[in-house]
């Protein structure tokens, strides 16, 4: 674990009696380094009755994570955070790197990822099964999602996530949301702010 790592590991283990305080459900937190959605604190909820757009932590299959650990995209163990693109009975195509979903263009695939390694490429129209779920960050254009890989399995998500405390501008401005929103902010002098510098995210 990083300095930084450790820093905020401590702080939000102080934190959690306040934390506890306020939330009157059992909370589970996660720190996302990853710019494909804005870094910092999040907190996992139940899955149930997600929506497109919906924001959800995921656990990729083996077969996926070895790859993205192998590539150096993410450590092992590491959830992706993505967006919800299609549920069941929506149909998501991939004709050549166009993605659609229902007809609707979200998005295209590149070709190579910042390195110039070939991405993974999988083509046609997959209707989404009941057991199913696509994921896709749209407005990141170089975020590895389900643009490569295709629909998930519903098993993989861990829940949806809500952020509490992030960076939404990229600028290194924290901000705390949601029912953390008026609490004082933390102070890390000469502390930089580490983010994910994997060749794709």
């Amino acid at each position: 674990m990083t300095r930084f790592g450790y820093v905020m590991a401590t702080y939000f283990a102080a934190m959690g009696v306040a934390v506890a305080s306020i939330v009157p459900v059992p909370v589970k937190l996660l720190w996302n380094a990853s710019a494909s959605t804005p870094v910092g604190l999040y907190d996992l909820t139940a899955q149930n009755g997600l929506k497109v757009g919906d924001l959800v932590a995921v656990r990729p299959p083996k077969p996926l994570a070895d790859f993205m650990v192998g590539r150096g995209y993410i450590g092992r163990g590491v959830p992706l955070l993505k967006a919800v693109a299609a549920l069941p009975g929506q149909q998501v195509c991939r004709v050549g790197r166009i993605v659609t979903v229902d007809g609707v263009r979200l998005g295209e695939a590149q070709d190579r990822d910042r390195r110039g390694r070939i991405l993974p490429v999988w083509k046609g129209c997959r209707p989404i099964a009941p057991d199913q779920i696509f994921l896709m960050n749209p407005s990141v254009r170089d975020s590895l999602d389900g643009r490569y890989f295709g629909p998930l399995s519903r098993a993989s998500v861990i829940g949806r996530a809500t952020p509490l405390y992030t960076d939404t501008h990229s600028d290194g401005h924290f901000v705390w949301r949601g029912l953390l929103a008026d609490r004082p902010m933390p102070s890390f002098p000469n502390m930089p702010m580490e983010t994910s510098h994997a060749a794709d995210r």
